[in-house]
C-alpha cells in the first residue's frame, strides 16, 4: 500500500505523535506510528502506545449495553429510570430567569436506552451547548469526573432532536446497574479479553509509557494536563485508554457482524440494529461549542443529512474521502477518529493526543489515511 500521500500530510499536519491503522474483515492492511508520545521529553510513539480515546468509548460500551439488550437485562424502550432512578422524573430546562434562575419544566415523556444511545435524550455537555454551561454556572460547577457533572435537565423532550451528551456515561451507569459489577470489570470479561484487546481499559491515573496530551505553543508543543480517568466512576462516554492496534480489533468485529477470532460477543441482528439510523428525520452529528479551547465546532459532513445508529454517526451519502453510504464513525476529543465501511469491509483508526478538539492537521491527516484505504 502507497503510503507516501499520508506521511506527507502528516508530515505537514505537525502533530506530536499518531498511530494510525487500516482494517478489513480478514486482518491489518496497514500500519504506521511516527512522532513522539511526550514532545516535551522527547519520547518517541510507538503502534501500541496507550492513548486516551474519549468518545471513542462510546461505541464500545454500546456495544456492552446492547450485549444486556440480548440478556433482557437492559431494554431499548422501556423507561431507564426503573435502571437509573436519576432519570426517572427527568426534567426539562425551559430558560432562565432574568436573575439566571433555570426554569424547569416536568418532561412528558420518559427517557429509553434508545433515547441514551442515540443521543435523543434531552441531555447535553457543558462544553458543547451553551445552556447547559449556563446552568451548571448558576447551580455551580460540578467536579469533572463527579456524578453531579451528568446531572443536568433535559433541553428538549426526549426522541425530539439530537444533540451530543453525555448520554452514554448514563449508559454504562446502567450497565453497572443491572450487572452490579464495575464498568471496567464488565467490558474487560465481555469485550476486551473474548476480543484479545489487552491494552485497553480504564485506569485511575495516566498510565506509564502512555502518549502526554499536547497543545501548540508557537511552533512547538506543551503538555496538556487532562486526564479523562480517575473520577468518580468509570466513564462510558470518553474514559478508556486504548492502542490502535486494540481497537483496530473491535472495528474487525463490527465488520464482521459481532464476531472475531472465533469469539462471537453481539449477534449479527445486534450490529445490523447498531448500524442502522435510528432517529429519522432528525439530522445528527452537529456539534456545537461553548468552550472553543477545549473543542471547536464539529460537523463531520456538513452537506449531509447524517443519522445516527446506536452508537455511530451514519452518512448517507459517499463520503469525500471515499467511504461508503452507511458507514459508521465518530471521534475522541484528543482528535482521535475511527470509520467502519460494512459495504467495503474496510475500516480505520487514527489516533493522536491533541487539544483543543477539530486540529486541522488531524483531520487531514485521518481523511488523508481514509483515502489510502480506497485508493
Amino acid at each position: 500500500m502507497d503510503d507516501t500521500a499520508f506521511r506527507d500530510t502528516l508530515a505537514q499536519a505537525n502533530l506530536p505523535g499518531a498511530s494510525a491503522m487500516i482494517v478489513d474483515r480478514d486482518g491489518i492492511r496497514y500500519s504506521h506510528a511516527s512522532g513522539e508520545r511526550d514532545a516535551v521529553e522527547h519520547e518517541p510513539m510507538a503502534l501500541d502506545t496507550p492513548c486516551q480515546i474519549a468518545s471513542m468509548t462510546k461505541a464500545v460500551v454500546s456495544v456492552a449495553a446492547m450485549q444486556l439488550v440480548e440478556q433482557g437485562k437492559l431494554e431499548l424502550d422501556a423507561p431507564i429510570g426503573s435502571v437509573l432512578p436519576e432519570l426517572a422524573e427527568p426534567q426539562v430546562l425551559d430558560g432562565f430567569e432574568e436573575d439566571g434562575t433555570p426554569k424547569l419544566r416536568a418532561a412528558e415523556k420518559p427517557v429509553t436506552l434508545r433515547h441514551l444511545l442515540t443521543h435523543t435524550a434531552g441531555l447535553g455537555y457543558f462544553f458543547v451547548q451553551p445552556e447547559v454551561l449556563r446552568y451548571f454556572a448558576h447551580a455551580g460547577m460540578p467536579v469533572p469526573g463527579s456524578k453531579a457533572s451528568l446531572k443536568m435537565p433535559l433541553m428538549f423532550e426526549p426522541g425530539e432532536r439530537w444533540e451530543y451528551s453525555v448520554a452514554t456515561d448514563w449508559a454504562g451507569l446502567a450497565i453497572e446497574a443491572v450487572t452490579n459489577r464495575k464498568l471496567r470489570d464488565y467490558l474487560s470479561e465481555h469485550i476486551f479479553q473474548p476480543l484479545g484487546m489487552s491494552d485497553t481499559g480504564f485506569h485511575d491515573a495516566p498510565l506509564p509509557g502512555g502518549a502526554a496530551v499536547h497543545r501548540r505553543e508557537g511552533d512547538g508543543f506543551v503538555k496538556a494536563d487532562m486526564f479523562l480517568g480517575g473520577g468518580e466512576f468509570d466513564s462510558g462516554g470518553g474514559g478508556l485508554i486504548s492502542t490502535a492496534p486494540d481497537y483496530g480489533r473491535f472495528l474487525r468485529m463490527i465488520l464482521r457482524g459481532g464476531e472475531l477470532d472465533g469469539a462471537r460477543i453481539l449477534s449479527e441482528e445486534s450490529v445490523a440494529e447498531m448500524s442502522r439510523n435510528q432517529i429519522g428525520d432528525i439530522r445528527a452529528g452537529y456539534m456545537g461549542s461553548s468552550m472553543p479551547d477545549l473543542a471547536a465546532p464539529f460537523d463531520n459532513f456538513p452537506d449531509q443529512h447524517t443519522g445516527w445508529g446506536l452508537g455511530f454517526l451514519i452518512n448517507p451519502e459517499r463520503g469525500p474521502a471515499g467511504r461508503s453510504p452507511g458507514s459508521l464513525a465518530w471521534a475522541g476529543i484528543f482528535n482521535s477518529f475511527y470509520w467502519i465501511d460494512p459495504s467495503e469491509g474496510v475500516a480505520g483508526v487514527f489516533i493522536s493526543q491533541m487539544s483543543p478538539f477539530g486540529d486541522p492537521g488531524a483531520f487531514e491527516a485521518f481523511a488523508a489515511l481514509e483515502r489510502m484505504a480506497y485508493a
